[in-house]
């Protein structure tokens, strides 16, 4: 197959990019528009670049999306182009809108027309696989998790956005009949995650003896899934999910933020002793996050049972790589660090006051 995979330069695009080369059955064609958060030496790390093409095109240009798919003639779609830091969401949500909403209205309209170009043969192996999140579903109590059924209850400018693109891509494959698989995953963690994200962010400052913001009680739970585990759980379902379906996926790994943050400074003491105390020290707790959604977990059952996948990290073993992969590829960060994100807090526009 060659798999057209939009927003292929960043974090979870990448993993998928990497997985698909040491593979070694498809060939990927990236489409990404190489925004702040892409980094496009990524595809340093592929073994056979021969079978990789970077196409830098944003996802809104419809002419340039429409020559990218006449040019190489894909037989699936990933996509996984998107704006994701919900901090950033508060502070600038027409960006969101403008990618995830018009960006995936826009995918969608060159793909089908694509699509219903293609012989029949052709027609009938075609996918087009929108990647989703958790957030889209609200914040759930204490108990509970979220399953393929859950109701849409998004609570951010990002999860809104989010959730806007999955009905837009339900409403292809209802209306024109587009051959659709759609997923919604929980929180990812990794190696190549930009340091935004709270466990990048939190090595970092860790390693660098920065402080280490802490929202609110540090209570907020999240399900974490290896960004490795959810590459391969992807490819499952392009290849073996049912059209029209959806396929939650999720690490079975809940811990609270604070939980995570002291789990990562005992980690980096271990690695990276400097002789001047624990870490945890570091920790401090800051005003929350406007909105802040307080628990989210995924039920992964279907996908487990109908093709097969389960995660193989332990979120124990995943962090512990991960914290190792960041003290070994410091030319990596400190080149983001430098030039585009140093660390500061994002997400403090205020909420807007009602005129008395």
């Amino acid at each position: 197959m060659r798999i057209l995979v939009t927003g292929a330069a960043g974090f979870i695009g990448s993993a998928v990019a990497r997985l698909i080369d040491r593979q070694g059955s498809h060939s990927v064609v990236a489409v990404d528009k190489l925004t702040y958060a892409a980094d496009p030496q990524y595809r340093d790390a592929l073994t056979d670049p021969d079978r990789h093409v970077l196409e830098r095109v944003d996802i809104c240009d419809h002419a340039a999306l429409a020559a990218v798919f006449d040019r190489h003639q894909p037989d699936a779609v990933m996509h996984l182009a998107a704006e994701s830091h919900v901090d950033r969401s508060i502070d600038g949500p027409g960006a969101f809108v403008n990618t995830n909403v018009t960006g995936t209205f826009t995918l969608l309209d060159v793909a089908r027309r694509y699509w219903e170009g293609l012989p029949s043969d052709r027609r009938d192996g075609f996918r087009f696989h929108h990647i989703s999140t958790d957030e889209v579903f609200g914040s759930l109590g204490p108990s509970g998790r979220f399953t393929e059924t859950t109701a849409y209850d998004p609570r951010s400018p990002y999860s809104a956005s989010k959730a806007a693109s999955d009905h837009f891509v339900k409403a292809w494959h209802h209306t024109y009949g587009l051959p659709i698989v759609l997923t919604n995953c929980s929180n990812n963690y990794g190696p190549y995650q930009f340091p935004e994200k709270l466990i990048p962010l939190m090595i970092l400052n860790a390693l660098e003896r920065k402080p280490l913001p802490v929202y609110g009680d540090g209570g907020n739970i999240r399900d974490w899934l290896h960004v490795e585990d959810h590459a391969q759980g992807l490819l499952q379902v392009l290849r073996t999910g049912r059209i029209g379906e959806t396929y939650a996926i999720g690490g079975d790994a809940e811990r609270t933020n604070l939980q995570v943050v002291r789990t990562i400074c005992a980690l980096v003491d271990e690695l990276a002793p400097d002789g001047q105390g624990p870490r945890d020290d570091l920790i401090t707790f800051v005003a929350d996050r406007p909105g802040h959604d307080r628990r989210y977990a995924i039920d992964s059952a279907k996908i487990r049972r109908e093709l097969g996948w389960r995660p193989r990290h332990s979120f124990d073993s995943g962090l512990r790589a991960s914290v190792a992969w960041y003290l070994a590829n410091r030319p990596w960060w400190e080149r983001i660090r430098a030039g585009r994100y140093d660390g500061q807090r994002l997400g403090l526009t205020p909420p807007l006051r009602r005129a008395s």
